[in-house]
């Protein structure tokens, strides 16, 4: 192999969003696209005698990208690179590895929940040495860096063959590669009661895992059916693909209708799960009734001591913004701290770092705890299983009895994706305009309370974020949300998000829709929506 420096010039557009840059697949493997960023990264992180840990979801590119990735970390030089066997980790077995190894941070290759394959979507973020996902700051620093440089360092050379557990080199660097699951498979053996979970498996408990032919599939397959014991088959979809099997690996009951069918239909399993394209994220199904994530982040707190790795209770709940307050509900039962912070899983980082959170979740089907610092998809669905085994008791009987303690914050996300960022952008000035002579009107018979755009200040290092989201809340802990994503690749992806608190014991079982209606009448008469977008319904409602 030999070391060369090429030359390169700035590309436009590589500015990472909440978690990582992410293009279609043809931009990545674009002249100088991958590399330019990747040096960005090192340049502004260094490498000089570091290690740091690589893996992706399997998506296509993956593993090229990977090999680029280690030849340009030896060529700046890192002392030693962790690699998951075939360039494969789910985003918080990475996140593990990071901390297991005390390593200087890693490189995760995925676009999430996003679709994958030749022209759809690619990812690469950086995860700083406490596992969690690089700060604004950092990824300021980066995006600059992509702006000024003018050139990159690699070696060329042959491939490392990541398909053979043990060490190789690249020049001075060492290359370990990894099995992918097996320590994080040990992590979660220390947090929960296999004993109790296996026992229930053989009690005659039946469950469906669909993996969406995504990253978690090896380790669903580890874990609940080779050390838990559940049937052969519970893992379905489990053989990740680079295209996800043309598949959207999003957790969700649009995109994993085949689980929502299974779970609603006469011959339902007892408990249904998915997970997405990298792990992090998870959906959870009931026979009979779906869990949304708000819920199930509320539900996980309340239980969450009956599972050894948290017997010892919660420091703190923390949520994003546009998450129901059903979290905070339960916080405020038990005695504890509880948090709202922007999107982005980074923002709970700071709050479990300095032990003021142990459990944190996004309305984006994730959830996650101090075990890593990623959501984490299957961790979500052992709590479960845990809670499951120690309760005895169906899923539907958990949540009734949830919400007949805590009341029940019915909730929804509607998503109106691709739209021209221009008009999105017009949407969000003209609400934004109007927040200041909102509070004190009266919207389909409810009185709006406050209407602001949402800034956080980190309570730990006085960080501030601002612009996180337009929000109006109506007296009775009625609200709806509204902001642009920063996860898609292809125009502007509008996330309304709705809220109705029913405090009970009365109208505690109706549909979600329509116990929202009154709220979404409300926005779309406030913001617009169909006149700025030219759309009349979501693209999907979860």
């Amino acid at each position: 192999m030999t070391e060369r420096i090429h030359p390169t010039q700035p590309i436009a557009g590589q500015k990472p969003g909440t978690s990582g840059l992410r293009k279609k697949t043809p931009v990545f493997m674009g002249p100088h696209y991958l590399e330019n960023f990747v040096q960005s990264i090192f340049d502004v992180v260094g490498t000089a005698g570091k290690t740091f840990v690589l893996g992706g979801d399997g998506r296509y590119f993956n593993d090229r990208a990977a090999q680029v990735i280690l030849r340009m970390a030896a060529a700046n030089g890192a002392a030693r690179v962790i690699v998951g066997q075939g360039a494969i980790l789910s985003t918080p077995a990475a996140s593990h590895l990071i901390r297991l190894n005390k390593t200087d941070g890693g490189i995760i290759l995925s676009a999430s929940h996003n679709p994958g394959g030749p022209h759809e979507d690619f990812g690469v973020k950086f995860n700083m040495p406490n596992g969690g996902p690089a700060p604004e700051a950092v990824t300021e620093a980066m995006y600059r860096r992509t702006t000024e440089i003018t050139e990159y360092r690699i070696w060329e050379g042959q491939d490392i063959d990541l398909s053979r557990l043990g060490r190789q080199e690249i020049g001075a660097m060492a290359v370990d590669v990894v099995d992918p699951v097996a320590d994080y498979a040990a992590l979660m053996e220390s947090l929960f009661d296999f004993p109790a979970i296996r026992a229930m498996f053989q009690g005659g408990f039946a469950m469906r895992m669909d993996s969406m032919c995504a990253v978690t599939g090896p380790y669903a397959v580890e874990i609940l059916e080779n050390r838990l014991g559940a049937a052969k088959g519970t893992v379905v979809n489990a053989t990740p693909l680079p295209d996800f099997g043309g598949m959207h690996p999003d957790p969700n009951p649009t995109w994993a209708k085949a689980l929502m069918d299974e779970m609603m239909g006469p011959e339902a399993p007892d408990f249904g799960a998915a997970s997405d394209g990298d792990g992090d994220r998870n959906m959870v199904v009931g026979r009979g009734i779906y869990v949304s994530p708000s819920d199930s982040l509320a539900v996980l707190a309340a239980n969450a001591h009956l599972a050894p790795g948290y017997a010892q209770g919660l420091a703190g709940v923390a949520r994003s913004m546009p998450t129901s307050a059903a979290a905070d509900r339960v916080a405020a039962a038990l005695g504890i701290a509880h948090f709202e912070t922007p999107t982005g899983w980074k923002f709970f980082g700071n709050l479990m770092d300095a032990g003021r959170a142990t459990l944190c979740g996004e309305e984006s089907f994730g959830t996650g705890s101090d075990h890593v610092r990623e959501k984490d998809g299957l961790w979500a669905v052992l709590l479960w299983l845990n809670i499951l085994a120690a309760r005895r008791q169906s899923v539907a009987t958990i949540l009734a009895e949830h919400w007949a303690r805590f009341g029940r914050n019915y909730y929804s996300r509607h998503d109106f994706e691709a739209i021209p960022v221009e008009k999105a952008d017009s949407m969000m000035a003209a609400l934004r305009g109007q927040l200041a002579a909102l509070p004190g009107r009266t919207v389909e018979g409810m009185q709006i309370e406050a209407a602001d755009d949402f800034a956080y200040t980190d309570p730990v290092d006085g960080s501030v974020s601002t612009g996180q989201g337009v929000r109006v809340i109506f007296a009775g802990g009625s609200r709806f949300v509204m902001r642009l994503s920063g996860t898609g690749t292809e125009g502007a992806t509008l996330r309304l998000y709705l809220e109705r608190y029913a405090p009970g014991p009365e109208g505690l079982t109706l549909d979600p829709q329509e116990a929202l209606a009154p709220v979404i009448r409300a926005a779309e008469s406030l913001a617009r929506i169909s006149g700025f977008t030219g759309r009349d319904r979501p693209d999907v409602v979860t």
